[in-house]
């Protein structure tokens, strides 16, 4: 568990840098007091809180079960809160701090198929975004939110490889015309909009919402 993150870690610190890798449930209350707890015992503050874990879990309305509405909700949105519950404390104790917290497209437009539960989870996400920037603003926090279109992650790779479709194949049938850019993203694509919000460059910027989707929901 947390090897990809451990491996990263070392990278930084190769070079340089100071990292630490911390595994831990974000669905699990505890998971989340923990990180926090651990970020505050070694640097004594934290600055940015990127709240990017997700549940890819997708059935339709007439599909989904309790515990299909669990899986998704407990990771998307209450993982979500958990990370933002522990980490505000100690953003309001330095009087500073940027939350981002990634979203989707599938939070702004409906999607077809079973993806019904997932949008769900990221539509509140998108309205938890903008009611913690009206919470933390007083106590120099700001509080933002990420939607990325369709992009080509492990995960999507995943995806594709259970449906059964080449990368091709879905950039046809999923993006079609609605996408101008006529492609998937790429998660280099997206890291630099999270780097801005993260920094003193976005210090005027709270509440806001943007997208990265290559023009799908223009």
């Amino acid at each position: 568990m947390g090897e990809k993150a451990k491996r990263i870690a070392k990278e930084i610190t190769d070079d340089g840098g100071i990292a630490e890798a911390l595994a831990e449930d974000v669905s699990s209350e505890e998971g989340a007091k923990n990180i926090a707890s651990r970020a505050d015992s070694l640097w004594h503050r934290i600055d940015v809180l990127v709240n990017n874990a997700a549940s890819f879990h997708h059935k339709s309305t007439e599909e989904a079960t309790k515990a299909d509405w669990e899986t998704v909700l407990t990771v998307n949105v209450l993982g979500t809160s958990f990370c933002t519950k522990y980490a505000v404390p100690i953003m309001k104790r330095q009087k500073s701090g940027s939350i981002i917290n990634v979203a989707s497209i599938n939070g702004l437009v409906a999607t077809s198929g079973e993806w019904m539960i997932y949008n769900a989870t990221k539509a509140a996400i998108v309205n938890m975004s903008k009611s913690m920037a009206i919470d933390y603003a007083p106590s120099g926090i700001r509080a933002n939110c990420l939607c990325p279109g369709m992009i080509h992650t492990p995960a999507m790779e995943t995806l594709l490889t259970q449906m059964g479709k080449t990368r091709k194949e879905a950039e046809v049938e999923f993006l079609g015309p609605r996408c101008m850019l006529k492609r998937f993203g790429e998660s280099w694509e997206i890291a630099p909009v999270i780097v801005l919000l993260a920094s003193d460059e976005a210090s005027y910027i709270t509440g806001a919402t943007f997208v990265a989707d290559g023009g799908y929901t223009s």
